[in-house]
């Protein structure tokens, strides 16, 4: 297992469900990945035990009232670092001339600054070349953003999407942990 496939599992837990099987496989592979490394302090269990015992319509509307309907947790990363100013809008085009420079198209119709996208993006680059780059796109570009949503979900206890978003920043934390600024 990669740190590819792990990028990609949990790029696809953390968009909008639609296929609980495929979430299922999606735990294991994170949860096994993790493991590996020795990350194993944090599990996305708590949230593979919600996945099991609820129906996907369930998912869809947890989903929705943790994501949509609440500000502080949405899944927009420009949206934790710099609200709705000029910022934001000069971050998403820079994404987007990132994924381009980089041969990525992202899949479905989310905005390039949403967490699995940034995700599966990370996934790519694994795939694609060597870390430093990576770690460089990690360290400027996702980490801050991601320790923000994350210090949001800390505070919501009663979450069950918290311990994919806490995986997702201990993920690329580990990842650029050979960067010296990270």
């Amino acid at each position: 297992m990669t740190i590819a496939d792990c990028y990609d599992a949990l790029a696809r837990m953390i968009d909008y469900p639609d296929n609980k099987q495929g979430l299922q496989s999606d735990c294991d592979t994170v949860s096994s990945f993790m493991n590996e490394q020795c990350m194993d302090r944090h599990s996305v269990s708590p949230f593979a035990d919600f996945m099991s015992a609820s129906s996907l319509a369930q998912l869809q509307e947890e989903y929705v009232a943790t994501f949509d309907f609440n500000p502080a947790t949405a899944p927009y990363l420009g949206h934790h670092l710099f609200g709705d100013n000029q910022k934001k809008a000069v971050y998403m085009v820079m994404l987007k001339q990132e994924f381009d420079r980089r041969g990525y198209t992202p899949i479905g119709v989310e905005l390039p600054d949403h967490l699995s996208v940034l995700l599966a993006f990370l996934g790519h680059l694994s795939r694609q070349e060597g870390s430093l780059s990576r770690q460089k796109f990690i360290n400027d570009c996702v980490l801050p953003g991601v320790e923000r949503m994350n210090a949001a979900f800390a505070a919501k206890h009663d979450s069950r999407w918290k311990a994919l978003v806490e995986t997702a920043w201990l993920l690329c934390a580990a990842d650029c942990k050979e960067v010296q600024s990270c």
